[in-house]
């Protein structure tokens, strides 16, 4: 009988540090979004081939890369003590003669909380190479640590500081 308690009792807190843990999530993301950088275009042709009036696709206040890039897949997992983990898959130039390269980049993650600017960019420290095949996996803390996320956006970014692909954010428990 003792046993029997003692393993009930050990079962009770595995499950509830588990459940702890869960309750320590700021924001979690499936699935990625590569940039297109240009986001709207008007007025007449240029000889060219280019528009004289190009919106660029600007994301709460960090502008986008050449491209555009493409991302087969993105997971990230972000705690209340502001501990990121990402791991992205496929990210790769998608237009061009260099298309399907990763362009010798080197990226890092940003998540923005706010809706409306002034726009607080939480940044983690070390830019991490893509791979060949444009995979790659960040393991870092974010500068500052946010104290909550009412609308997260997570952004991954090049030594120049602007966005390749973003996380889309993973609602509810699915």
């Amino acid at each position: 009988m003792i046993k029997k308690a003692a393993v009930v009792l050990f079962a009770l807190g595995i499950v509830g540090h588990v459940s702890a843990q869960g309750n320590d999530s700021l924001a979690r993301f499936a699935g990625g979004i590569g940039v297109i950088p240009v986001s709207t275009v008007s007025g007449p042709v240029n000889p060219d081939g280019s528009f004289p009036n190009a919106k660029l696709n600007i994301v709460r206040g960090v502008f986008p890369g050449a491209g555009p890039w493409r991302i087969a897949d993105l997971r990230a997992e972000i705690d209340t003590t502001g501990h990121i983990k990402v791991r992205g898959r496929g990210l790769l130039l998608a237009s061009s003669n260099s298309i399907g390269q990763n362009a010798n980049q080197s990226v890092f993650a940003t998540l923005i909380c706010e809706t409306a600017a002034p726009f607080v960019e939480h940044n983690t420290a070390f830019k991490v190479p893509l791979e060949p095949n444009g995979d790659f996996r960040i393991d870092d803390t974010l500068n500052p640590v946010p104290s909550g996320c009412p609308s997260p956006v997570l952004l991954i970014r090049n030594g120049g500081g602007v966005w390749f692909a973003a996380g889309i954010p993973k609602l509810g428990d699915n």
